[in-house]
């Protein structure tokens, strides 16, 4: 008889690390460690840090203790925490809608076959790129009482008889802080759309156009469709962007004047640093979350119309 085969030799065990190599969701949890570590460190920290203040009656140079909900409380009562509340949302609402519809026709401007339309592009770019101190004392030059070039030339054409008080009249004052900020916003908003309109086939236009659709129904029922996706991710970061400005509301007005400007992003900053209240300032910035989250939740059910992309209902 011929002997027994031999038993087959058990291959080695593998080390630990070797099987972290061979697969790929243990790999890609170990190469995002790194940028996990650095969120939680810059941004987890701050943010627990800036809640718990908020519970505390903590200000500049003196350890807070816990306080509860009575800094909620204080600004409930607080006029001009409501009225900073509105001048947010005004100035986010209507800065937001002139953003978006200046940028898509500009996108949809720069999408067709123009001549020099790279030095166009490059052009639009400009007031994004421009640090926004730079862009916020070029405005207030701009809306200045006695020297403002707006007023100047109004009064050169005859249309009004004394310069216009951009920055000391409340409604002027909101109204001058959205154009600056409606500047400054259209390039991102415009690039990144026409980033989108990029993407869509030419086929689709020229197909609805040979069976017989108008520009207007073409831009409804083929772009616009296509385009959604990219309007949804485009207009929450211009919404979040615009929520949380600072820079050029505190370097044209600082919140004036009688306090019209201010938004809840420069009433947080004033009330925590200068003030001193840092517990009360940190509750300021904390009751922007709802808002940020509302603006998150709207990319994300925005996003889930890629779904007509691919023709599912």
């Amino acid at each position: 008889m011929p002997p027994p085969p031999a038993p087959a030799a058990q291959a080695p065990r593998k080390g630990v690390l070797a099987r972290i190599a061979e697969s790929r969701n243990a790999l890609g949890l170990l190469f995002m460690l790194p940028a996990a570590a650095f969120l939680i460190f810059f941004l987890t920290y701050p943010l627990g840090l800036g809640v718990w203040l908020g519970f505390t009656d903590t200000k500049i140079g003196r350890t807070g203790v816990f306080i509860g909900i009575e800094n909620y409380r204080w600004l409930f009562d607080d006029p001009v925490f409501w009225l900073t509340v509105f001048n947010t949302l005004f100035y986010t609402v209507f800065a937001s809608i002139a953003k978006f519809a200046l940028g898509l026709w500009l996108a949809l401007l720069l999408n067709r076959h123009l001549p020099f339309k790279n030095v166009f592009r490059a052009i639009i770019l400009l007031p994004w790129v421009v640090p926004t101190v730079l862009s916020a004392m070029a405005f207030w030059w701009i809306f200045d009482s006695q020297f403002s070039i707006i007023s100047w030339v109004l009064m050169k054409l005859g249309v009004i008889a004394a310069p216009i008080n951009f920055l000391g009249d409340p409604w002027n004052a909101r109204w001058s802080v959205i154009a600056a900020n409606i500047w400054r916003g259209i390039p991102f908003v415009a690039i990144s759309l026409l980033a989108g309109l990029q993407t869509i086939p030419q086929s689709l236009n020229e197909a609805a156009a040979i069976d017989g659709a108008t520009p207007w129904q073409r831009f409804r029922l083929v772009t616009l469709p296509l385009l959604t996706p990219i309007i949804a991710v485009v207009m929450t970061f211009s919404v979040l962007f615009t929520f949380t400005d600072f820079q050029l509301i505190y370097v044209l007005t600082r919140g004036g004047p009688v306090n019209a400007t201010h938004l809840m992003a420069t009433l947080s900053f004033q009330r925590a640093i200068p003030g001193g209240q840092l517990g009360e300032g940190a509750a300021i910035a904390v009751a922007m979350i709802p808002f940020l989250l509302a603006a998150i939740l709207f990319s994300f059910f925005g996003l889930q119309r890629r779904k007509w992309q691919q023709g599912n209902d």
